[in-house]
């Protein structure tokens, strides 16, 4: 089982959608911006994870924490950088000035035998105090390649950023060996691409043809999926079997939906999913609850000040 150290990063706004990502992806709350878990998970994955420390060993103290990772670190001739990871909890006292952090640094990897290399070293190991004790091991940054899906060529102003979307899609499918997803609202495919992306099983479909339409051109510009990745129709009409939905509620001037369409929407979601995540900015509780779904977790997403998402997550 992995012993694992995240760092984490997101605005006030995305606060809890990060944390709700944590739950997910990691079954591990964060109070600050550190949370320990037994889930090893990339990560380049999360929007919000910007770096992971594969715990190797822990002390009570950082001497011989520097102790244990000269006797037991072997670098087999690769050069190394060794970096220290603030905590931002006050408790913990693990938030260093940039001066005492390369301090540390020296301390610790002095006891590394082999070459370091603080440009483009070939191993990189991390350390932090966390739970009121010294972590060490080795670590591995986030990248953001994901961002290039900001540049597709369709775009809709009240369309999921990348950000939300990438997010939602590990909500969603936080295990993605032998899952099928479905977006059956799927606009111009930002969830799809972001799914997609993760090399998760996902189809896409709806009732605009213009929206399809752009969500297949938005796919095909990054090289995912395939025409009939998206198909044209109403969610209600949907056969088969899927273990996962992603609804993100149409909401414009020009998708003003009734109560009995919200309501015929959901029913049909909880007749071809196991379980889903709405996503929407009008209050949605009595008709998840009426579809047979159970809200076991939510979080709210803020956007500028103008609105704000709830994410909800049913079974």
């Amino acid at each position: 089982m992995a012993d694992c150290l995240y760092a984490i990063a997101s605005t006030e706004e995305e606060r809890g959608l990060c944390l709700l990502e944590m739950r997910s992806l990691l079954g591990a709350d964060c109070r600050f911006n550190l949370t320990r878990s037994c889930e090893e998970v990339e990560p380049g994955r999360s929007p919000f994870i910007k770096s992971r420390i594969r715990v190797l060993f822990e002390s009570d103290g950082l001497e011989e924490l520097a102790e244990l990772a000269g006797e037991r670190v072997e670098l087999d001739g690769a050069t190394f950088k060794v970096t220290a990871v603030d905590n931002d909890d006050p408790e913990e006292r693990g938030r260093f000035e940039y001066a005492r952090k390369r301090e540390l640094e020296r301390a610790v990897g002095f006891r590394l035998r082999g070459r370091a290399d603080m440009r483009n070293p070939e191993r990189e190991f991390g350390f932090a105090r966390f739970g009121g004790r010294w972590l060490f091991g080795e670590l591995h940054r986030g990248n953001a390649d994901w961002m290039k899906h900001r540049d597709q060529p369709r775009q809709y102003s009240t369309a999921l950023s990348n950000r939300v979307a990438r997010a939602v899609v590990n909500i969603a499918v936080p295990r993605m060996a032998g899952v099928r997803a479905i977006d059956p609202c799927c606009g111009i495919g930002t969830v799809l691409l972001e799914a997609m992306s993760l090399g998760i099983d996902i189809v896409g479909r709806d009732i605009n043809p213009l929206a399809a339409m752009g969500a297949r051109e938005n796919l095909a510009y990054f090289g995912y999926g395939s025409p009939s990745s998206v198909t044209l129709g109403d969610m209600r009409e949907i056969e088969g079997r899927y273990d996962v939905a992603i609804i993100d509620m149409p909401y414009n001037l020009c998708s003003v939906l009734s109560d009995d369409v919200k309501a015929a929407m959901l029913l049909s979601a909880r007749r071809f999913a196991a379980r889903a995540i709405v996503v929407t900015i009008e209050e949605m509780d009595r008709f998840i609850r009426a579809a047979g779904f159970e809200i076991l977790d939510r979080c709210r997403v803020n956007k500028g000040g103008r609105f704000s998402r709830q994410v909800l997550v049913c079974e």
